[in-house]
Parts: structure tokens; C-alpha cells; sequence
């Protein structure tokens, strides 16, 4: 079975503005106050488009040392089953995503690869596969070459700041599939579990956009139509 990570860091509460200074003082085991990810309408690359506001905070040791560990394994995508009926599972999902992602992914190899990839990185870090699909959609519409208005990257809309961060420094990786999806799912996975699991206020926190209303809508009812079966 594919091993996914821990959870990165406990919930927190976003404090008020304050001064770098006060920040650094502050930030405990949690201490991730970066935001990111885009709403409204994106484009290929070279083109730009709104986005949420981002805001880059200090990281503290432990948390910085989870999520690195969390991005840099070097693994290729290949699922792996526990038995039959998972694999099953999995290649029934696979024949759908072939048909559903056509228009959006029109060259087979491309959607084959991506739909693999998807599949591995949100199973690693244990997130639910419409809601990854959602977020893509509404992020990227699917582009790997998105840019938004404030340079986040790709399908999933990462913020440079982060491979600095927590990568080797390399921003033309985001344009990387599997990396791109990495930084995504390990990012929404941290961020859902400060919040303990609430969906409505960790998608907040991937947009920028904590406690109001239109992205974490508007990801979760583009999620439902990636449901088998509807």
C-alpha cells in the first residue's frame, strides 16, 4: 500500500496582523500561515488571471522538516494494491477518467499520466479524489501552464514561496506534473488537518481566502460531478 504522510501539524487559529517580529515570536509547532492557490478564471501560460491573497510566513523547524520530507520523495507514481478489489477499483476509475478528461486533456498519454499521477498524490496524502479533481478545475481548469495574477504555478496553483520553502529552490518544477500535484495534495493536506478535517475552512486557507464562503463552495460542488457514478 502506498504509505501516506502524518499529519504535518496541529490546528491553529489565524491570528490578527502583527509585525514580523511578533510573528517570529509567536509561530509554534503549527506556525504555516502561507496562503495560496487562485480563484476566478486562469490561463495558459504567459496569460495572467486573479487570484486570492497570498501571504508568506516564517515556517518553524518542525514544521518545515515534515513538510519538506513530505515533497521530496522521489518515488514514481505507480499504484500499488493490497489485493484484487482494489485494483479493480482503480482501473474502473481509470476507464472513467480516460472519457470525463478527454475534452480537457485531449492527448492520450498526457491524460493517462495524469490521471495516474492524481490517483497516486491524493491517495499519499490521504485526500479524497473528487475533492483533489474539484480544486483542480476551479484552480487551473486543468492547464498545467496556469499562471495567476501573483505567479502561483500549474494545475494546482502553487505559490513559488514554497519551493523555497520547502523544495530545492527550482519554481520551473511547478510546471512539473508530479511535482506540482505533490506540493498541492501535501499543502491541502496540511492545511485540513490545522483545521481538523474541516473542509470549509481548510480550502479557505489554500485560497487565502479562510472563513468566506465562494472558493470552498465552489471547490466542493465542482467535486461532486467527480464522483463515480454521477
Amino acid at each position: 500500500m502506498i504509505q501516506q504522510p502524518g499529519r504535518l501539524a496541529p490546528p491553529l487559529e489565524t491570528p490578527p496582523p502583527i509585525s514580523r517580529r511578533r510573528c517570529l515570536q509567536r509561530c509554534s509547532a503549527t506556525g504555516l500561515l502561507g496562503l495560496l492557490g487562485s480563484v476566478g478564471s486562469l490561463g495558459l501560460f504567459g496569460e495572467m488571471a486573479h487570484a486570492g491573497g497570498q501571504l508568506e510566513e516564517p515556517l518553524v523547524d518542525s514544521v518545515r522538516t515534515a513538510l519538506t520530507s513530505a515533497v521530496s520523495n522521489r518515488a514514481p507514481p505507480v499504484p500499488q494494491f493490497s489485493n484484487a478489489e482494489s485494483k479493480l477499483a482503480y482501473q474502473r476509475w481509470s476507464s472513467l477518467m480516460a472519457t470525463r478528461l478527454t475534452r480537457l486533456i485531449p492527448e492520450a498519454h498526457s491524460r493517462q499520466e495524469f490521471s495516474q499521477t492524481v490517483w497516486y498524490e491524493s491517495k499519499r496524502a490521504g485526500l479524497d479524489l473528487p475533492l483533489v479533481l474539484g480544486l483542480i478545475e476551479v484552480e487551473s481548469h486543468f492547464r498545467k501552464f496556469a499562471v495567476s495574477s501573483v505567479g502561483a504555478r500549474g494545475f494546482m496553483q502553487i505559490m513559488p514561496f514554497w519551493v523555497r520553502l520547502i523544495g530545492d529552490g527550482d519554481v520551473s518544477k511547478l510546471f512539473h506534473l508530479q511535482t506540482n500535484l505533490r506540493f498541492g495534495c501535501v499543502i491541502l493536506r496540511h492545511y485540513l488537518d490545522r483545521e481538523q478535517g474541516d473542509l470549509f475552512m481548510g480550502l479557505g486557507r489554500y485560497n487565502g481566502s479562510r472563513g468566506q464562503a465562494p472558493y470552498p463552495e465552489a471547490v466542493l460542488a465542482t467535486s461532486k460531478k467527480w464522483q463515480l457514478g454521477s
